[in-house]
């Protein structure tokens, strides 16, 4: 089973593969990076099961949010519908949408090129479903379009 130092040195050489710096884990194997000033991509290590979750903050709902765009989560929630095989949460406190995702590190370590394209397309669906929220949202004029998606190659 991949330990916390394994996590570090995957992640040593996902900062190689990306130039992000900051991919540096704290004591309890979480790191946080801001990409392109649009996302927090958070990679928590559990190690009782050797995976990483990934988990990205996609949008905020307003109290006036549409029913259908809590229908879409739902239904992405539940049967996987547009998701990659991810998943969403609603963080009640501030109502903050959360794309989380597991990788196995074990696996991932063996391609770490792989990892990175996996991140990207994370972030190229939060892009779709941020896009998904605010246009049902009416409120689509105030955010960036998708066809600037986030990237984290630099």
């Amino acid at each position: 089973m991949p330990t916390l130092d394994d996590y570090r040195k995957f992640l040593a050489r996902i900062r190689e593969e990306t130039g992000i710096a900051t991919l540096v884990p704290d004591d309890a194997g979480l790191v946080t990076v801001r990409v392109e000033d649009r996302f927090n991509v958070n990679l928590q290590f559990v190690e009782a099961t050797g995976r990483i979750l990934c988990f990205v903050e996609v949008a905020q709902l307003s109290a006036d949010t549409p029913k259908e765009v809590y229908r879409d989560l739902l239904a992405g929630g539940l049967f996987g519908k547009e998701t990659a095989g991810g998943y969403f949460a609603l963080e009640p406190d501030t109502e903050t949408v959360v794309y989380n995702y597991f990788f196995d590190l074990a696996q991932a370590a063996e391609d770490t090129e792989d990892f990175v394209d996996s991140l990207e397309k994370i972030l190229q669906l939060c892009d779709l479903w941020a896009e998904r929220v605010r246009s049902t949202s009416g409120d689509s004029d105030s955010f960036e379009s998708v066809e600037s998606a986030a990237h984290l190659r630099v």
